[in-house]
């Protein structure tokens, strides 16, 4: 597929070799002296699912916003043990692969961290070793903390973390990335937009990671990912002292009121708006209030104001 397959995608991505042989897809626009906001997607969109914000945004602001390797129009590796190149599916990569990009881009300095979903993990799970990067935050329907005790597990996600029937679904039939183009917004999305989010998946091959990212969720210390998650979950309150943004559609079934109170929480001093007719994809159902809500929220924070912060 094509950036002319996906509308309003004018964008011409370009890729590099984030590892041997395996090539990530990422946008870089706007001005390179413009203010950085990093946008990171989750499971199972990719940049796409970002694109209304880079419109609205990069007349003044870079944007880098990445494919997660094995997501939209980056690669998608096997696991396989015999594999070549092989890629190993977990938080931690996804956190050197950030980490990779923006050292090829050079981004070094102060930037805006925009979150959604897994994207939240990740963002986080960078932020671990680049907080004085962190000047601002924009975060939508994400995690940076365990599941909370008052929040059950979704079936339909348990059902691909621990289902060998569900994983068959998913990887033969597409039927994470499917649902969520079906059920992740109130409002139905356009035929030529679900098909956007749906055709990088499609395919065995295409939908390794919808199914890794399901089986890498952090529920206890078994989990691989559980050390990053809880030391996100620790460092969370010492964001209080930057600028945050909070969008939420509250019809998301698993980042629902339970995630929004964890964050509200730990930054009381945040911007919250929060939906009652959006879902998961709230840039979907609320982008015409989220991209002129987020760019004056950037242009009334300028990083000149966190630096003498």
């Amino acid at each position: 597929m094509t950036n002319r397959s996906f509308p309003d995608y004018p964008f011409t991505p370009q890729r590099f070799d984030v590892r041997p042989g395996i090539a990530m897809s990422f946008l870089d626009e706007g001005p390179r002296d413009g203010e950085v906001v990093v946008m990171l997607h989750g499971n199972p969109s990719w940049s796409f699912y970002w694109r209304k914000l880079v419109r609205g945004l990069s007349d003044r602001y870079r944007c880098i916003v990445p494919d997660h390797v094995g997501m939209g129009l980056s690669d998608k590796p096997d696991d396989a043990a015999g594999a070549a190149p092989r890629y190993d599916y977990t938080l931690q990569s996804r956190v050197d692969d950030l980490a990779a990009l923006l050292r090829h881009l050079g981004i070094d300095g102060p930037l805006t961290l925009a979150v959604h979903d897994w994207g939240g993990m990740i963002g986080f799970g960078w932020a671990l070793t680049h907080m004085p990067q962190v000047r601002r935050l924009v975060v939508l329907n994400t995690a940076a903390f365990p599941l909370p005790a008052t929040k059950p597990m979704p079936w339909q996600i348990a059902m691909g973390r621990h289902s060998r029937v569900g994983g068959l679904l998913i990887r033969g039939f597409n039927l994470f990335a499917r649902g969520a183009a079906w059920f992740g917004t109130r409002r139905r999305m356009p035929a030529a937009v679900r098909r956007a989010y749906i055709g990088p998946y499609r395919g065995w091959r295409n939908a390794i990671s919808t199914l890794r990212f399901m089986q890498d969720i952090p529920l206890d210390a078994r989990d691989r990912a559980w050390p990053l998650l809880e030391a996100s979950a620790q460092r969370l309150p010492q964001y209080a002292d930057r600028p945050a943004f909070i969008g939420w559609g509250l019809r998301d079934f698993v980042f629902d009121r339970h995630f929004l109170a964890g964050f509200t929480a730990a930054w009381p001093q945040a911007q919250v708006h929060a939906f009652e007719d959006a879902g998961h994809y709230v840039l979907e159902d609320k982008a015409g209030v989220l991209v002129p809500a987020i760019r004056e929220f950037l242009d009334t924070h300028p990083m000149a104001k966190a630096d003498s912060a």
